[in-house]
């Protein structure tokens, strides 16, 4: 969707120039004019909004600006636009598979919401990369949901603690994720062992940054449980049911919100649960594996393994065909393949022989705007080089205990007589 023209706005603009100066509203123009004046004073409008939700840190020199009768620019610049009050926004940070590439991390999806709330499904493998590169207030990035742990949707889970504590955040990170057919398989084991492995890394870490930032707490529920409510808060809520995978412990979520429904499909075989939960769904994602016989050339399989991994563990194109065929989602979302042009081609050639509805291939950094009236769909456009944004005056006062780790006097003694540092500069300086 391209944007208008800036020629054709030049009497909208002088007309708010002179609004602006004058205190006014002109008959026809007033509704336009005043999306004008939140998209030039957002400060301004945010005041004079109560119960706004307190808007984003954002990176130097950029202002974000309100989206003007519906019409989005044809790329998305991240910490350019303004999300409206009733929007959800939607980016895949991961679409491929374990062996990740350069543009197809693993699996991971981070959504946005009106109210200022933000959530991530599934962290996978190289997928911090994509999420750091849209320069997000990282204070408010503080709640993660686990389809279940395999290394292409939990493997940047430490990456995204670590990396968030240092670019803004400054409470606990919370995981909601699945219990397994035992306690060592469950998410809760999991960030044990996490924590366990990661102890040198947080320690080092203590003092220097907020106490509360580098705390982790989970949110463990029963992965048998249908249709069940994992979070509800600030008017979202967000419910999981069963998936069918390799192992017991694999789910699927749901997110609801100011009448708009999410559907994170995870990893899974076409099952019972998803055909049930999933209808009415605005965005429904769901995997749409590489059918059996590239996936035996990819990965030197025999045709027995292949078939059975893309089509007895995973869900291959004309399966999810079937399935969004059934459903009817505003738009449906495949995801989770070997990312490139022919494949993700080939893939859509196979759902199309059945699926005839609105339908995107999932790429890293494809973005879906969800309103009621419209949805979206264009591609990110980041730097390769990035710094987070500013962080907050919450981080800075945020409590922080004394370091209590230093080297030992053995290792400090080896410290070389070539070279003196500088002089410390007073606290608070």
């Amino acid at each position: 969707m391209q944007a208008r023209p800036f020629g054709h706005s030049a009497p909208i603009w002088t007309l708010l120039f002179a609004t602006l100066a004058l205190g006014i509203t002109l008959g026809a123009h007033g509704d336009r004019i005043e999306r004008l004046r939140a998209a030039l004073l957002p400060s301004a409008w945010a005041a004079q909004h109560e119960g706004a939700p307190a808007p984003d840190a954002m990176p130097r020199g950029r202002t974000p600006a309100a989206i003007v009768d519906g019409v989005y620019p044809a790329t998305y610049f991240p910490n350019t636009e303004r999300l409206g009050a009733d929007e959800m926004r939607i980016t895949a940070l991961g679409t491929g598979m374990p062996n990740q590439a350069k543009r197809a991390a693993s699996i991971a999806y981070y959504v946005e919401l009106g109210n200022g709330d933000k959530f991530i499904f599934d962290i996978g493998l190289g997928s911090m990369v994509n999420l750091f590169a849209l320069r997000p207030d990282f204070s408010k990035i503080d709640k993660v949901f686990v389809s279940h742990l395999h290394v292409d949707h939990v493997g940047d889970f430490m990456g995204l603690h670590v990396g968030s504590w240092l670019s803004g955040r400054y409470t606990p990170i919370h995981v909601y994720g699945p219990s397994g057919s035992s306690p060592e398989l469950g998410t809760k084991t999991f960030i044990d062992g996490m924590k366990m492995a990661f102890q040198w890394d947080i320690h080092s870490r203590t003092g220097a940054l907020p106490d509360a930032g580098g705390q982790i707490e989970v949110h463990e529920f029963d992965f048998r449980q249908e249709n069940e409510v994992v979070y509800r808060e600030n008017g979202v809520t967000i419910r999981s049911w069963p998936a069918i995978h390799i192992l017991d412990g694999s789910v699927t979520y749901s997110l609801e919100w100011n009448g708009l429904k999410y559907v994170f499909g995870g990893d899974t075989y076409p099952n019972k649960w998803y055909m049930k939960y999933a209808v009415g769904a605005d965005v429904a994602s769901h995997e749409c594996f590489l059918p059996p016989k590239a996936l035996a050339e990819y990965f030197g399989w025999d045709l027995n393994q292949a078939t059975f991994v893309s089509t007895r563990v995973h869900t291959e194109p004309q399966a999810f065909a079937k399935v969004m065929a059934t459903l009817k989602p505003r738009l449906a979302v495949g995801y989770h393949t070997v990312q490139s042009p022919e494949n993700n081609a080939a893939i859509m050639d196979e759902v199309r022989k059945i699926y005839d509805g609105p339908l995107a291939v999932a790429r890293d950094l494809m973005v879906i705007n969800v309103t009621k009236e419209q949805i979206v769909v264009r591609m990110a456009v980041v730097d390769d080089y990035v710094l987070p944004p500013d962080v907050t005056e919450g981080y800075i006062k945020a409590p922080r205990i004394a370091p209590q780790n230093y080297p030992s006097k053995e290792t400090m003694a080896g410290k070389w007589e070539g070279y003196t540092p500088p002089p410390m500069p007073k606290k608070g300086q």
